[in-house]
């Protein structure tokens, strides 16, 4: 019997006003590190933007290039701080609130994200009951830059929640994004919002 309704939520662009991978990468390597980085980068960016580059590809190249090498405790040290220190100043109060409505609700509340879980974890912790998100390929405690399965984005997002619990046992779905990459879990829900936190 479906006695429970389900809550999903993007992270970037959706709860939050900017975009946390880019975010964090300022944030770990400093501004002047960021700006010479993605000016090297500028040609696989411009591809993916033209659609001639897979957005997946894109994403390994940036995190190779910044943090390949780095030790999974410093990685993890970083995320944390980040977590903590700028994660709740990008959260738009009025998606906190609707969060914060559906588990007091007591609907099953997951954050399903294209970012890596990794900076996400800690500040997702407290406030839904599941993160599904992009990992991280870590080899021998050391961060490769690459994708461990695949981006969380698009119909991604619909396996990780389908491989992650039944669907059908839910009375409602109600989901909330602001891209294209949302746009089959939106199609997947009885309530599709697009864009609706400001």
């Amino acid at each position: 019997m479906k006695n429970r309704n389900l809550a999903l939520f993007d992270f970037d662009g959706t709860i939050t006003k900017e975009d946390t991978f880019i975010e964090f990468i300022k944030f770990a390597k400093g501004e002047v590190r960021f700006i010479t980085g993605f000016g090297l980068l500028a040609p696989i960016l411009i591809l993916m933007k033209l659609k001639l580059y897979p957005n997946w590809r894109a994403k390994e190249r940036v995190m190779s290039f910044f943090f390949s090498g780095t030790s999974k405790l410093e990685f993890d040290t970083l995320c944390a701080e980040f977590a903590s220190e700028r994660v709740p100043g990008y959260v738009r109060s009025s998606a906190l609130q609707k969060l914060h409505f559906h588990k007091e609700r007591g609907d099953l509340v997951i954050i399903i994200t294209a970012s890596f879980e990794n900076w996400l974890a800690a500040w997702a912790k407290p406030v839904c009951d599941l993160l599904l998100g992009t990992k991280l390929e870590i080899k021998n405690n050391t961060v490769t830059g690459k994708i461990e399965g695949k981006n969380c984005y698009g119909e991604e997002k619909v396996n990780r929640l389908r491989n992650a619990l039944d669907l059908s046992e839910f009375n409602e779905i109600h989901a909330y994004g602001d891209s294209r990459g949302d746009k089959e879990m939106l199609t997947s829900s009885t309530h599709p919002n697009f864009k609706v936190f400001k």
